[in-house]
């Protein structure tokens, strides 16, 4: 979740390049990270995965293109808080899908966590940095990214997550290509100083955090993964706040102190159901 908070800073930071020519250039190195990295510990990329794997790419790619954008027209937290409404709909799905059966807690601490994400939003109209129309394309992701959750979560019941990761990365890099090269803004190669972040941002937030979210989603009920979600928000607009200087009001720190502390019992009560069985 940390690694995917900072995706945002970093995306927003390299603004050399428009949002399509990052996501370019990022998912394709993240693509090639993964398959080399299933080729170095003996278990290269095997054709049999993209069955199970091909629409969480494409839900991935769509994902990652509209949040790039949506992230030049309004602020890092605004996009990120927006898109972490997402946990409410998969408390929704969740037992139809996968037969995950919340607890009346667990659905009374995420609409609390929920409830400090629309209070983080509501600080920020009216700052420079925000924008409607870029909130409104924020919206769109919400789609894509609970699709790009479901499918992963489906997937564990078939393949391992390393095969997964690497099926649906090069999934998804083949289907931003198109976007990419129709927008135009491929033809501003990225500087020095842009490469080494587009790297960063390929191996932290790419490699590293979805497989390990990936595999986490084996081993935990959809609806947590998801509702852990909630502190991308927080952490990104913290982050976004100290290195990219965007503004934060007191109103936004509250609601913040209010996702982490609904997500904190939720985590631990978890734990709690966990020791006791």
């Amino acid at each position: 979740m940390v690694g995917w908070a900072a995706s945002g800073v970093i995306a927003k930071g390299i603004d050399e390049l428009g949002p399509l020519s990052v996501t370019f250039w990022r998912i394709w190195i993240y693509a090639i990270i993964v398959i080399v990295f299933l080729w170095v510990r003996g278990t290269p990329l095997r054709l049999s995965s993209f069955k199970f794997s091909w629409m969480g790419g494409v839900a991935l790619g769509a994902d990652i293109m509209l949040f790039f954008t949506a992230l030049r027209m309004t602020t890092v937290a605004n996009a990120t808080v927006i898109g972490s409404c997402q946990p409410v709909i998969m408390l929704l799905i969740a037992g139809r899908l996968f037969g995950e059966r919340p607890k009346r807690r667990d659905w009374g601490l995420a609409m609390v966590a929920l409830v400090g994400v629309a209070v983080v939003l509501f600080g920020s109209s009216g700052l420079p940095e925000w924008s409607p129309k870029g909130d409104l394309l924020s919206i769109a992701t919400v789609i894509a990214w609970t699709s790009y959750f479901i499918f992963s979560k489906r997937s564990s019941e078939h393949i391992e997550s390393s095969q997964y990761t690497g099926a649906s990365a090069l999934v998804c890099a083949l289907f931003a290509t198109p976007f990419a090269l129709f927008s135009g803004q491929l033809f501003v190669m990225p500087s020095a100083n842009a490469w080494t972040w587009l790297v960063v941002l390929a191996i932290g937030p790419g490699f590293a955090s979805h497989m390990l979210m990936n595999w986490s989603l084996g081993r935990i009920p959809a609806w947590l993964g998801s509702t852990l979600t909630l502190v991308i928000p927080v952490t990104s607009g913290i982050l976004a706040w100290l290195f990219l200087g965007e503004s934060l009001v007191f109103l936004q720190f509250v609601g913040m102190a209010i996702v982490l502390g609904a997500l904190a019992c939720l985590v631990m009560g978890q734990s709690y159901r966990v020791s006791k069985d």
